[in-house]
């Protein structure tokens, strides 16, 4: 008995197709370097996955001091938040490049996640390995040095140790906000900088930041 239409439709769901096309609550938006994408107190109703580019998360206190969640890249969600019934953005997204995103309805991903388990089996990993790292985050901001601490989100932002070649140059970041991701300030990421660059870790381009991976003596260093 050959397969009913929504069996077949089913077994022919690619998870990468689905986030690399336009469809039912589904639309690309592309976002210039320096573009709000959303901000904090906005509407939770949309999921957005990066197919290229890098976004900046960021939170700002009821006394207005700013900080940086994280920066992310090519294959990552943000905003999911929605999904776990957030009706408000718990903080802003900001296109650190030119971006281009999908931008998924809430019902439209909700809906996927139900019907499809492949599509639903590749997000619940991606929010594991996110919570993972938010783990990491915590035990590197509590026992590490944050010159230790600026080398691993240096090495984060590159890429390194993740699947693919990884980005040894990364797009212009400010010092401050390396000194907001790392806990510490202005001057002492600075100073590590200089450092590092002295000793042939990274070096300074015009289209970036240039990580070498001879920056992993600083975190395998005790």
């Amino acid at each position: 008995m050959p397969p009913t239409r929504s069996a077949k439709k089913t077994f022919d769901f690619d998870p990468k197709e689905f986030l690399a096309t336009i469809g039912e609550g589904r639309k690309a938006v592309a976002s210039p370097k320096k573009q709000t994408i959303f901000t904090q107190g906005d509407a939770a109703d949309t999921i957005f996955y990066i197919q290229e580019g890098k976004v900046r998360l960021t939170v700002v206190s009821k006394i207005g001091k700013e900080a940086t969640l994280g920066i992310l890249g090519k294959g990552e969600f943000f905003g999911e938040g929605s999904l776990a019934g957030q009706p408000l953005r718990m903080g802003s997204a900001t296109a650190m490049t030119d971006c281009q995103l999908l931008q998924i309805d809430k019902k439209a991903m909700t809906l996927a996640l139900h019907r499809e388990h492949r599509f639903s089996d590749m997000f619940v990993a991606y929010l594991l390995t996110r919570n993972i790292r938010y783990e990491e985050d915590l035990v590197d901001q509590l026992f590490n040095s944050s010159e230790k601490r600026l080398a691993r989100i240096l090495l984060l932002l590159a890429h390194f140790g993740k699947e693919g070649a990884p980005e040894t140059v990364i797009p212009k970041i400010s010092q401050e906000t390396l000194a907001e991701m790392v806990g510490t300030t202005r001057s002492r990421v600075s100073f590590f900088m200089n450092r590092f660059r002295k000793l042939g870790f990274l070096d300074y381009g015009e289209s970036g930041l240039q990580v070498h991976s001879s920056l992993l003596s600083i975190v395998l260093h005790d």
